[in-house]
């Protein structure tokens, strides 16, 4: 190892290496809601089907407005891919990594704040939904029910993951931007 490649490893600023963990940290509820609807999904939306079906609603209503409680986690496969490469550019120096940040978390947080929600207040935004939809059919399903059924198929932690991601899809994208912005942050990607 060459003095200055050891003087450079020695000299990341503290900012910087917050933001990287930060990077780090919001991969983890995006793994484990993925790792949920891989195991899960199919079975949260057997169990919503099945309740709809006791409503004596069919079940293929739940499909025809593209409700799935089993979803799709392609989108936070990518997110993770990204936030792992940009955390790796951030701690060794890479001025990409920090510019590419400041294009990705502002993004991450809008993400963050429109669709993440939507997790958490499921119950309300599909209420909310169907009442406005002017389908009679819609109108009379009992959402709680319908929710409840649903979540009871997947394992109890996943709203606290869901509260984590959007904490750190938002707050902690506000904190990575602004700590790739102090001095020293800026000094360091100068250096490397």
């Amino acid at each position: 190892m060459t003095r200055h490649a050891h003087t450079r490893r020695t000299r990341r600023p503290r900012s910087v290496t917050v933001a990287a963990t930060l990077q780090i940290l919001t991969v983890v509820p995006f793994l484990l809601g993925t790792l949920v609807v891989l195991l899960y999904g199919a079975g949260a939306q057997a169990a919503a089907e099945a309740e709809i079906t006791r409503q004596g609603v069919p079940a293929a209503v739940l499909a025809q407005h593209g409700i799935d409680f089993g979803g799709s986690e392609t989108l936070a496969i990518v997110l993770v891919l990204i936030l792992v490469a940009l955390a790796a550019l951030n701690l060794a120096g890479k001025r990409a990594g920090r510019i590419l940040s400041w294009i990705f978390h502002p993004i991450l947080f809008a993400m963050g704040a429109v669709i993440i929600p939507s997790q958490l207040f499921t119950v309300q935004l599909l209420e909310s939904a169907f009442k406005s939809s002017g389908d009679s059919t819609l109108a009379r399903i009992d959402v709680p029910a319908l929710v409840g059924a649903a979540t009871h198929a997947m394992p109890g932690w996943l709203p606290y993951a869901n509260v984590a991601k959007l904490a750190l899809t938002t707050l902690g994208s506000l904190l990575v931007v602004i700590l790739l912005a102090l001095p020293s942050a800026r000094t360091y990607f100068r250096r490397t």
